[in-house]
């Protein structure tokens, strides 16, 4: 909503509120007195590309899982289809094949069950991690990339090297997780 009087003239982006000063770039929009600032675009274009990767990716516009059960590949299956891309390195395919396998299993709606047979719908499952250690080129990168392209799930690289905690030297955390 415009800001009317002369006690405030400072253009201010209508939906976060922040001052012409407080951002980048402010843009006006068709109407005097509204504006958006770059940071709300930027918000704005990637609840877009997700909205439309989520509706891409289902048959039924997103709102369901991505997967069914029957669809997850077994770890068998995903050992097999590792082996064609990554040579050895055999226990980690193993380990890396029912974890993925896992996570995709915990996060169906309706998997959960009390031992008394009740449905726990309302129980939220904690995301799994998986760290890989190792020596450099022993294919730790490689058993990623593989995994996450057999799963159909977004794969990022970063590199922690220049990262500090404090942000006085180096880029901050917040720049690798946000790639």
């Amino acid at each position: 909503m415009p800001r009317s009087g002369s006690r405030n003239t400072t253009e201010r982006c209508s939906f976060c509120d922040k001052s012409k000063l407080e951002v980048e770039k402010l843009i006006q929009g068709g109407r005097p007195g509204i504006y958006i600032c770059n940071t709300c675009v930027e918000i704005c274009h990637s609840i877009i590309v997700e909205d439309n990767a989520l509706s891409a990716g289902g048959e039924d516009g997103g709102s369901g899982p991505l997967l069914a059960l029957d669809e997850i590949p077994s770890p068998r299956q995903i050992v097999s289809e590792l082996d064609e891309f990554i040579i050895g390195q055999d226990r980690a395919k193993k380990v890396l094949a029912v974890a993925g396998h896992n996570h995709f299993k915990r996060l169906l709606p309706g998997n959960a069950e009390s031992p008394e047979g009740q449905d726990l719908d309302d129980v939220i499952i904690e995301k799994s991690n998986v760290l890989l250690l190792g020596p450099t080129g022993c294919g730790k990168t490689a058993l990623a990339r593989a995994m996450a392209k057999l799963l159909d799930v977004p794969f990022a690289l970063g590199d922690a090297t220049t990262l500090t905690e404090a942000g006085y030297v180096g880029e901050d955390v917040e720049n690798l997780i946000l790639k």
